[in-house]
C-alpha cells in the first residue's frame, strides 16, 4: 500500500471512513492512518506508517492553492471537501514539528431529524419562536453542529422563513424546502463572522445560524440581532448553561458587563448542552442538559448569580428542563448506556448515583 499513488490512497482512506461508520480520519507522521469510531481511535494497521512525504502528498490533493497559501501563512487551515459527491468532510490541515498533519471529520449527507438524533422533543419548541438566542454547547466532537443542522432543517421544512447560515467552513448542505436558505462561508463569502452577521441585519433574515461565537464583536452583534427580531442559533465550546452565560459576559470589558447581562437575560431562550456517550450495543447517543429561560434564570443572569442556575434546572423539570446527570441516569435505567460509561460523563458523580436510586 506504501507504493500506492497518493490520490488513490487518500480516496481509499476517505471511503473507509464512510464504510466503517467513523466520524474522523487522522493523518499524522509516524503513525498509521487512524479512524475515530464511536469516540475511540482505531489505527489502520493494514496500511503503512505515514512518512512526511505521505502526509504532504495527500494534503496536496485535498488543499486548493488558496488553502495551501493560508496553511503556509498561518500554520493551519480549515476547509470543507466534497468527496466524489458522496460525502463531505470538514478538514483541518496543520503543521506539527514541521510536518503536515491532517484531521478529516465526516459530515453526513443526510440531516437527521431531532427525533432520529434521540434528543428531547421539547427542542422542537426552539424552532417555533420568532426571535431570541438559542445556544448549543459542549466539548468538540459531541454533535453540536449536527443538532444545530437538525434545528435549522426543522424550520426549513415547516415554515416560510429566510434563513442565513454563517460558517467556517460550511458543513451540512441544506436542500431548500419552505424556507430560503443562504449559506455563507467565512473567508470565502465574508471577511469574518462579525462582518457576515452585521450584514444579516440588512438581508431581511428571520433565522440565523452562527457556526461559532468566537469573539466579542460576534457575540455583541448576535445579542443585538436577537433583540431586533431575529432567531439566532449558535454554538460555544463551553460545558454547561452556567459556564456559557459566564463565558459570554466575561468576553466583554468590566464596564460593559452589566449592560450585557441585561441584554443576555432579555434575549436568551435556552442553552442545550450535550455529550455523545457510547451506547451499550455500539454507536453513541446524546445525553442532554436543557436550560430554558424563565423568570428565575433571567434574574440570576441579571444579578450575576449564575452559580445557582444548576439548582433552577434541577427543580424545573415540569417546564422541560433537565440536568445532564438526570439525562445520564435515564439512559442507564433504560439500559441504553452502561453505568461505567455514564459515570465518566457525569457532572457530579454522587448526585448522578443518587438520581439512579430514585
Amino acid at each position: 500500500m506504501a507504493t500506492m499513488h497518493p490520490e488513490q490512497r487518500i480516496k481509499n482512506l476517505l471511503r473507509l471512513v464512510a464504510q466503517q461508520g467513523a466520524s474522523d480520519l487522522h493523518l499524522t507522521v509516524g503513525r498509521f492512518p487512524t479512524l475515530r469510531i464511536d469516540g475511540k481511535l482505531v489505527p489502520l494497521n493494514q496500511d503503512s506508517i505515514l512518512t512526511p512525504t505521505d502526509t504532504k502528498a495527500m494534503g496536496d490533493i485535498l488543499l486548493t492553492e488558496n488553502n495551501k497559501k493560508k496553511l503556509l501563512d498561518e500554520g493551519q487551515v480549515d476547509f470543507s471537501y466534497n468527496f466524489e459527491d458522496k460525502a463531505r468532510f470538514r478538514i483541518n490541515a496543520f503543521f506539527q514539528q514541521g510536518y503536515l498533519g491532517v484531521a478529516c471529520r465526516m459530515i453526513p449527507r443526510e440531516i437527521k431529524t431531532l427525533q432520529q438524533l434521540n434528543v428531547p422533543d421539547m427542542l422542537y419548541d426552539f424552532t417555533k419562536v420568532s426571535q431570541g438566542l438559542v445556544l448549543v454547547v459542549g466539548p468538540v466532537g459531541h454533535g453540536k453542529s449536527t443538532t444545530l443542522a437538525s434545528l435549522i432543517n426543522e424550520v426549513n421544512h415547516t415554515q416560510e422563513k429566510n434563513i442565513i447560515t454563517i460558517e467556517d467552513p460550511i458543513e451540512y448542505i441544506y436542500e431548500q424546502d419552505r424556507s430560503i436558505i443562504s449559506q455563507r462561508e467565512v473567508y470565502q463569502d465574508a471577511k469574518s463572522f462579525h462582518a457576515a452577521l452585521n450584514a444579516v441585519l440588512r438581508e431581511d433574515a428571520n433565522v440565523v445560524l452562527i457556526g461559532e461565537m468566537r469573539d466579542l464583536e460576534t457575540i455583541g452583534t448576535a445579542l443585538t440581532a436577537a433583540e431586533t427580531g431575529h432567531l439566532i442559533f449558535a454554538t460555544l465550546h463551553t460545558n454547561d448553561a452556567a459556564q456559557t452565560v459566564d463565558r459570554i459576559i466575561d468576553v466583554f470589558p468590566v464596564y460593559q458587563q452589566n449592560q450585557i447581562r441585561a441584554q443576555l437575560a432579555n434575549v436568551l431562550l435556552g442553552v442545550i448542552s450535550q455529550r455523545l456517550v457510547p451506547k451499550a450495543d455500539g454507536g453513541r447517543i446524546p445525553a442532554v442538559e436543557i436550560m430554558l429561560k424563565n423568570h428565575a434564570v433571567e434574574n440570576l443572569i441579571r444579578e450575576s448569580k449564575t452559580y445557582q442556575i444548576d439548582n433552577i434546572i434541577e427543580t424545573s423539570m415540569d417546564q422541560g428542563m433537565i440536568t445532564l446527570d438526570r439525562s445520564l441516569a435515564s439512559l442507564v435505567r433504560r439500559g441504553v448506556v452502561t453505568l461505567e460509561n455514564a459515570r465518566l460523563y457525569a457532572k457530579d458523580v454522587k448526585n448522578f448515583e443518587t438520581l439512579l436510586k430514585n
